[in-house]
């Protein structure tokens, strides 16, 4: 289990009831979370003293509501050490990262940091682009790839954001799957893949994404454009019902031959309190598998 304690702007502070309560930088949001079957540790009036809560459709990838305690801005800045982002609330209750890649971020930053020369990496699902932003600022030449356009200008913004204009970074609207196929034509090469897909999704031209049907393929297609010296493969998949065994013998079959090692398990939020203090329940929010060739 790979776990996050949260950081400055962010901490699980409570769970319970089927429901999550969190602080995204001066924000405390409420969102139902099916994993947290405990009971609530913090006073009932902690909780609605919430800024804002997820009502609605509970299904993970479905749509809902918002309500607010009081006007809110449409988007509030955040930091990630030396990355800078916004948070906004979207109709699918999430608001703009998810925390626990936390555990993601410091593997992969020291990677690109440990290597000593340039280092390639490519960002599938990339979404609002903190994966793609914290490698840049390790020193990494990123490739961003997303099918949402409206997903690529946030993390525009958030490069902005951070200051950052000056890394390399190609921000792409494209579907995953086509991309990294004529990457492997071309002959391109990366010495780390990011690669978060979704339960369900679409390409910019329709294309229709299902986890199970065609995440093989897209790990074979991962595995050509996989540098001689590659440094890292990161498979996390969220809100299915799937044991890690499951990706981390995909992973172990589809890059049998480059060696190197796999470890699988669960990405993992550590409740922290009001006062911060942590030490306190974990809560499971994906599986995860990644390989690393050094």
């Amino acid at each position: 289990m790979l776990t996050s304690d949260g950081w400055s702007d962010y901490a699980l502070l409570d769970m319970g009831a089927g429901e999550k309560l969190e602080r995204y930088g001066r924000l405390t949001i409420v969102r139902p979370e099916p994993q947290a079957m405990g009971s609530r540790k913090l006073d009932d009036a902690v909780w609605e003293a919430a800024d804002a809560v997820f009502t609605g459709d509970t299904d993970e990838e479905g749509p809902g509501r918002w309500k607010f305690a009081r006007k809110l801005p449409e988007t509030w800045p955040m930091r990630y050490g030396d990355v800078g982002f916004l948070g906004r609330f979207t109709s699918f209750r999430h608001v703009g990262l998810f925390p626990e890649q936390d555990a993601h971020w410091r593997w992969m930053a020291e990677k690109i940091r440990g290597a000593r020369r340039p280092v390639k990496v490519l960002n599938l699902f990339g979404y609002t682009g903190l994966a793609s932003l914290v490698a840049a600022e390790a020193g990494a030449q990123v490739t961003h790839v997303d099918a949402s356009k409206k997903a690529i200008g946030w993390a525009r913004e958030n490069q902005a954001l951070s200051k950052l204009d000056d890394k390399p970074i190609r921000w792409i609207c494209d579907d995953a799957t086509k991309f990294v196929a004529r990457e492997g034509r071309r002959g391109n090469t990366y010495d780390g893949i990011l690669l978060d897909p979704p339960k369900y999704g679409r390409g910019p031209k329709g294309e229709v994404w299902q986890l199970f049907e065609n995440l093989p393929e897209m790990v074979r297609l991962c595995r050509e454009i996989l540098a001689p010296d590659a440094l890292f493969l990161v498979l996390t998949a969220y809100s299915i019902r799937a044991s890690f065994l499951a990706s981390h013998e995909l992973l172990a079959e589809t890059l049998s031959h480059r060696g190197g090692t796999i470890e699988s398990g669960e990405l993992a939020l550590i409740e922290q309190g009001l006062d911060g203090a942590g030490g306190g329940r974990a809560l499971s929010t994906s599986m995860f598998s990644r390989w690393s060739g050094q």
